[in-house]
């Protein structure tokens, strides 16, 4: 059965190609997925790890072909980074939900700060957030956590190569974490909140790299789409068509 016509221009696209992206704040990672396949008119268009609606930064898309690449992207290394804030916490880990449960914050030092990021470094236990993409039953845990229903998930063993500290100005504290796949930061920063014993919630985070992919040489999301325009601008009307 033939589909809609895709313009000769676009054909690469269905040949494969890997898409840096610098997503923007409050898109999910599949409204990426959806505009660009929405854009090239070709189905065989996904993502290589998920980003949450609140962070920014390097998502890997692979079109046609190159989706078969998908899970060999998803298994690197990432590196975020982010700020947290100390003395409250939130049911979402970060600002999705309002933070609640304030503590003072005036008796921590910064050594005891930067020694507490020591303890999560190496192979360590993670309870993913009820506020996650994650399937449980068929229901993505975050549909069930806004109904009010607490889905119980089992810890995932996660590998954490550097937990570092780049600015205090409390209670707001700079990071950067470099990590494996299926690491939840939001997670990481609820337990060391917990750690220092005043909570702690997640106010902004930025995907800076995917294994050797940067950050710096994704597009920006206009400038994509700009592109994409203009080849469609340039088509001369010859049309190839899916089967």
């Amino acid at each position: 059965m033939r589909q809609k016509p895709i313009p000769a221009v676009l054909s690469a696209y269905l040949d494969g190609k890997v898409l840096l992206i610098d997503k923007p704040l409050q898109w999910t990672s599949f409204d990426i997925v959806n505009k660009i396949r929405y854009m090239i008119r070709v189905k065989k268009v996904g993502h290589a790890g998920t980003l949450d609606p609140l962070a920014t930064g390097l998502l890997i898309v692979c079109t046609g072909k190159f989706t078969k690449q998908i899970n060999e992207y998803q298994g690197l290394d990432k590196e975020y980074i982010g700020t947290l804030v100390l003395g409250a916490t939130t049911a979402s880990y970060d600002l999705e939900t309002e933070p609640e449960n304030f503590k003072s914050v005036d008796h921590l030092t910064e050594d005891q700060i930067r020694e507490s990021t020591q303890s999560f470094v190496g192979e360590i236990l993670q309870m993913p957030p009820q506020h996650s993409a994650i399937k449980k039953e068929g229901m993505r845990l975050y549909e069930s956590a806004r109904k009010g229903i607490e889905v119980k998930v089992d810890p995932r063993k996660v590998n954490i190569q550097s937990f570092e500290i780049t600015r205090i100005q409390l209670p707001h504290i700079e990071f950067k974490v470099v990590c494996s796949t299926g690491t939840y930061i939001r997670s990481l920063v609820k337990d060391f909140g917990e750690v220092l014993g005043v909570g702690a919630y997640m106010s902004h985070l930025r995907r800076t790299k995917i294994g050797d992919f940067k950050v710096e040489d994704a597009k920006q999301w206009e400038d994509l789409k700009i592109e994409i325009d203009n080849l469609l601008a340039s088509d001369d009307s010859n049309e190839m068509y899916l089967n």
